[in-house]
């Protein structure tokens, strides 16, 4: 799997776009892995839908946000995926914890690979013939049967 991402900022009181993007490798594809998702530590701003954030509003007000974005993988139906995220407004710009929550979400993700690794291939074929007993008991039978079809 790659994570890939990218935060992005234009001047002014906009607020920062997160884009992430995850791909699967073909092995992973192949061992039919699920969705992997987590609550990140990455805070989503209080309206979130709104691309900037003025002085003194949400964020920038000390108004704490509501929650934490969610960060995902694609199931192997998918093999790719990612989303934007809008971020809170920083003064500094810094976002350590997305970093982090990327960490996070690759570690769930190797636990996920780990455990459908450990589902070890199988073949198995099996097959049953009559027991000498029984062909002996209905060979008389069989035997006759040809015969009469062959004289009739």
């Amino acid at each position: 799997m790659r994570i890939e991402w990218s935060i992005e900022k234009k001047r002014g009181n906009l607020r920062p776009i997160l884009r992430y993007h995850v791909t699967m490798e073909r092995h992973e594809e192949h061992l039919a892995l699920p969705m992997v998702r987590i609550v990140s530590t990455i805070p989503e701003p209080p309206s979130s839908w709104q691309a900037f954030c003025y002085p003194n509003q949400f964020e920038r007000a000390g108004i704490e946000p509501p929650g934490c974005h969610l960060l995902e993988t694609p199931n192997h139906k998918r093999k790719k995926g990612g989303a934007e995220l809008r971020l809170p407004w920083r003064e500094d710009n810094a976002y350590p914890e997305v970093a982090e929550s990327f960490a996070a979400l690759r570690a769930a993700f190797e636990a996920e690979l780990a455990a459908a690794h450990q589902s070890a291939p199988m073949c198995e074929r099996g097959e049953l013939v009559l027991r000498p007993a029984i062909r002996e008991a209905i060979a008389p039978a069989v035997v006759a049967e040809r015969l009469l079809r062959l004289a009739g």
